[in-house]
């Protein structure tokens, strides 16, 4: 390795007196070492003598120099206040000029650099530094006065013209530079994020004027308040956002660490939050820095406290030398202005949105994904896959971007694997290939009406989702009538058919061309209320928009008022408020439906007095009766099983000796208890043939009775039983 040997000697017409100019060099050597690192540096009377790597940019260090000592002497651009020339040294000659000149201490107390290893010398591998240092200074004892190898090699000298023509080179370097970024056409093919790629067309745009003025901290001291929801691609607007200011050479980042995600937790015994995330700022280098992202979604309610100001006061002093992003949930866009306006106070502040994708913005992430693999799509695999994503959303864990590709590469699986046993290699994935995809896509060319049919005890609310859809029909058809408003409650007991009619009605209601898609969404009530002031309005709001088109059943919907004052209720108030809103601009593409018990349903509606209006339509679920239970436990069984001859008969007992008391009440769950039990029997007997060897599971009169003696049924019954002598 080879270095460059920079000597400066000052013009002393320009200087006071020889402390000055010793100082003075000390102050420059600082600047330097805070972008370079230096190899060597001597200060004297009439100058300094600086070493760096050959490989750091000699031009412009040469420029810092000189651009340093006119600012501290406060002299024009067009003075010639020194002279500076350079020439190349080995490692040996760094050696030596360290040993006959020692170095003079930085004026920030930095420590010089050590003395780097010598190169390999032939056959006899590496020579330690002193024996080499030893026998340049023997040679010279014994021949003439001490000299150093370097004053040997030629010098070249840099004139006051020569400087300002490097500086207009550097400068239209930089600025080409900044005019160059493969980046920001990365940026632009993203899926949604207008704000984001609207923040990357203005950096990119200011980048050119930054470099020619060497301002780079009027980009790099502003800081960032990202409101984005989970999965939505915040590590890939990170990386994004890095990518750019580097390319751009508006930034250089810490090799190791460029990019750290933090979330600060909430105070408790032995955690120090705000002390952890300051040690975000510790970097092993001094010359870069990092782009830090704290997630302060823990600290919303608090933000405001004594602890999380003292944090922000600490931040201005690491602005510039790392760009600060803090990061909240997508919230309601009054809630992030007020945020934004409270970190302003000490930072510079940028605020930005990012909306969460749309069901169709997430087929488009997929299709790119899908891409990346080298497969290409057959149109009514979407299907499939929208199906899967419904079933996502609707368990209450869906992770956006995480969640798609996750089902894109079971996908991609399930295509590999049926190539695997058809020996069909082609790269189009088909319909047939991903079935297994999605447990809910009825692919089956059965009508909406006709699974109405075949459920049991269906007969009244078929006559009445019959009566609904041919008064929209008409409606449609007819321009002299308004089309009603198609929004409905279920009211019933606990698994009375609730769930299973709404999701078949999207079925009908897509049938007869109603609804577009016809899609289901499912979620309890509670769902709908953030854990923050101002997520509620948005994540209602969201999830509104993931189901138009389709139908948005709300489970337990009572939920969302109670009545009693407390925060969850005002929540509960609030997502009430933004469902009306969206069921009223949405009114002809979406079907919100409100399930739960007939009174709780009641009081439910005196939350909002618009809400009653809006959902004209009621369909009451009735209890099952015992005939209709035992049909349905029978059509389970048959379905899928063989049983003995008396195994009907012993249902049949079993489900005419529960009482009127125990069939009415709220506790019982109906087909819900009926599926319960079902499944328990057929684990029995699943048990006893495995127990007895034997590959044909038949159910029996003991595995019904078995399971009828499990806690959870006996239980249940005994406690309805127990309570009558109460009454």
């Amino acid at each position: 390795m080879n270095f460059v040997e920079i000597n400066v000697l000052y013009n002393s017409g320009y200087l006071e007196a020889s402390t000055q100019t010793e100082d003075i060099s000390k102050q420059i050597a600082s600047v330097l070492s805070n972008k370079y690192d230096l190899a060597y540096f001597r200060a004297d009377e009439s100058g300094f003598t600086v070493v760096v790597s050959e490989d750091a940019d000699v031009d412009s260090v040469k420029i810092i120099i000189s651009d340093e000592i006119k600012s501290r002497l406060n002299i024009g651009k067009g003075e010639n206040v020194c002279k500076i020339s350079q020439k190349s040294i080995n490692k040996t000659q760094l050696a030596m000029l360290q040993l006959t000149k020692p170095a003079t201490p930085i004026a920030h107390d930095k420590k010089p650099a050590e003395a780097p290893a010598p190169e390999p010398q032939g056959d006899s591998g590496s020579v330690p530094i002193e024996d080499i240092i030893s026998k340049q200074k023997s040679a010279s004892e014994s021949s003439q006065p001490a000299s150093t190898a370097s004053e040997d090699a030629p010098e070249t000298t840099i004139s006051a013209d020569d400087l300002e023509e490097i500086r207009r080179q550097k400068c239209e370097e930089r600025v080409q530079k900044a005019k160059g970024t493969q980046t920001l056409e990365k940026i632009r093919a993203l899926i949604g994020a207008d704000e984001f790629k609207a923040l990357a067309e203005e950096i990119a745009k200011i980048a050119p004027v930054i470099a020619k003025n060497e301002t780079y901290d009027v980009l790099t001291s502003r800081s960032y308040l990202f409101s984005i929801g989970d999965g939505n691609g915040l590590t890939t607007y990170l990386n994004l956002l890095a990518d750019l200011l580097e390319e751009l050479g508006l930034f250089t980042f810490d090799a190791q660490h460029r990019i750290i995600e933090h979330l600060i937790e909430p105070e408790s015994p032995g955690v120090e939050p705000f002390k952890d995330a300051l040690g975000c700022f510790k970097c092993f280098s001094d010359k870069a820095g990092r782009l830090i992202c704290f997630d302060i979604s823990e600290w919303l309610t608090q933000y405001n406290s004594k602890d999380f100001r003292a944090f922000l006061s600490k931040l201005p002093d690491y602005t510039g030398k790392h760009i600060i992003i803090f990061r909240v949930p997508f919230l309601e866009n009054e809630v992030v202005k007020n945020l934004n306006s409270i970190f302003n106070d000490r930072l510079c502040m940028r605020q930005l949105t990012f909306l969460p994708f749309d069901n169709s913005e997430l087929v488009s992430c997929a299709k790119n994904t899908v891409k990346q693999y080298g497969y290409t799509v057959s149109d009514d695999v979407w299907d499939v896959f929208n199906a899967r994503i419904t079933e996502e959303k609707n368990d209450g864990r869906f992770y956006g971007i995480e969640t798609v590709n996750k089902v894109v590469r079971e996908m991609i699986y399930l295509k590999q694997l049926s190539s695997a046993y058809s020996g069909n290699e082609d790269s189009v994935i088909k319909k047939d290939e991903v079935l297994k995809l999605s447990t809910s896509y009825n692919g089956e060319s059965l009508s909406g009406l006709s699974v109405l049919d075949s459920m049991v005890g269906m007969e009244d609310i078929k006559q009445r989702v019959i009566e609904i859809t041919s008064q929209i029909e008409m409606a449609m058809k007819n321009d002299k009538l308004d089309r009603p408003c198609i929004h409905m409650r279920f009211v019933g007991n606990p698994g009375t058919g609730k769930t299973t009619v709404a999701r078949v009605l999207g079925q009908i209601l897509k049938e007869k061309g109603i609804l577009r898609n016809g899609s289901f969404f499912e979620h309890a009530g509670r769902e709908f209320c953030g854990r923050y002031i101002g997520e509620t309005a948005p994540k209602t709001a969201a999830m509104c928009r993931d189901a138009y088109g389709s139908v948005l059943f709300i489970d337990e919907a009572y939920t969302l008022y109670r009545g009693d004052g407390m925060s969850r209720a005002d929540y509960g108030r609030e997502a009430l408020d933004t469902l009306i809103s969206e069921m009223e601009n949405h009114r002809t593409d979406l079907v919100v439906i409100m399930a739960g018990y007939p009174d709780e349903m009641k009081e439910l509606m005196k939350a909002n007095p618009g809400l009653e209006s809006r959902m004209p339509f009621v369909i009451n679920f009735p209890n099952y009766t015992r005939q209709q239970l035992i049909s349905i436990f029978m059509g389970l069984v048959n379905k899928t099983f063989a049983c003995c001859d008396d195994f009907e008969q012993t249902v049949t007992d079993y489900f005419s000796n529960i009482s009127d008391d125990i069939l009415e009440s709220k506790d019982f769950s109906n087909a819900r208890f009926v599926r319960n039990l079902f499944e328990r029997t057929w684990g029995k007997s699943v048990l006893r043939a495995q127990m007895n060897k034997s590959d044909t599971v038949v159910l029996e009169k003991e595995d019904f009775l078995a399971a009828t003696s499990d806690n959870e049924f006996t239980n249940l019954l005994a406690r309805k039983k127990k309570s009558l002598g109460f009454v």
